[in-house]
């Protein structure tokens, strides 16, 4: 489960996706399917989750690794390389971005 607070234990990746109504679904599907079948699977995952905006046309995953090195290993995988080329013909843009927490607000 994620843990949102700030720490030097973990590394938590925000990757923003744009689509379209018509794409987001399949996009959805395959996202789910990498997370369920490879990036869950690599060491270092702690977790992850998806979010879609009401338009269809954006999805944000959240994910926390163990360090920033293991999520770097993971995206130069053969088999992320070649899930990621077709998650690309899915959507206009998809960046990845290593964020560290600095605040909580409850």
């Amino acid at each position: 489960m994620p843990t949102i607070q700030p720490s030097s234990d973990r590394q938590t990746v925000i990757t923003t996706f744009e689509t379209s109504p018509g794409n987001c679904d399949d996009l959805i599907e395959l996202l789910t399917d990498a997370y369920d079948k490879f990036i869950s699977k690599q060491p270092g995952f702690i977790a992850a989750s998806l979010h879609v905006n009401d338009a269809q046309t954006r999805i944000a995953n959240y994910s926390q690794w163990e360090r920033r090195e293991d999520f770097q290993a993971m995206l130069r995988t053969t088999e992320m390389r070649t899930r990621n080329r077709e998650i690309n013909t899915l959507c206009r843009t998809f960046e990845p971005v290593m964020y560290d927490v600095v605040a909580v607000f409850d």
